[in-house]
């Protein structure tokens, strides 16, 4: 039974970890768009957006590292879980404030035409993320990570 909870947390890790690849790399390759993305969520002062559109993308490449190497994965995965909270929040304000908004979250972002959203989708999708971090910080056990050599 042990065995079996270590490889569903590990594909949870590993899964967390392509997410956050997924979503790191393209903004850290395109920050002009990242930047464009941050500002489109209308909560942020222009230093606010410069500061989130430059770090977002490299916490999000560090945050998969890490999850890859299994190092310090429970705190890793409240990090996550963090980060994933701050996302739904911002994607929920857009959509009760109207705005016409791609999220941006794996690249792209900023303003689309009405109705081209896809809030509920979104939502969705990160509470899924969300639930590989909560597994994470309950039970951060998983095979192959660097935490069960030190």
């Amino acid at each position: 039974m042990q065995r079996s909870l270590d490889v569903v947390g590990t594909l949870a890790r590993l899964g967390l970890a392509a997410v956050w690849l997924l979503s790191g790399i393209p903004k850290a390759l395109d920050p002009d768009q990242t930047y464009v993305a941050v500002r489109a969520y209308d909560v942020l002062p222009r230093l606010g957006v410069e500061l989130v559109a430059g770090i977002l993308p490299w916490l999000e490449i560090a945050l998969a590292v890490l999850l890859l190497l299994g190092l310090g994965t429970r705190a890793v995965a409240v990090a996550s879980a963090l980060l994933l909270l701050v996302f739904l929040a911002g994607v929920a304000q857009a959509w009760a404030r109207g705005l016409s908004i791609d999220c941006g979250c794996f690249g792209g972002g900023g303003q689309v035409e009405p109705g081209q959203t896809a809030y509920l989708q979104e939502i969705v999708r990160d509470t899924g993320f969300l639930a590989l971090a909560v597994w994470l910080v309950v039970r951060p056990r998983t095979v192959a990570a660097v935490d069960s050599r030190v």
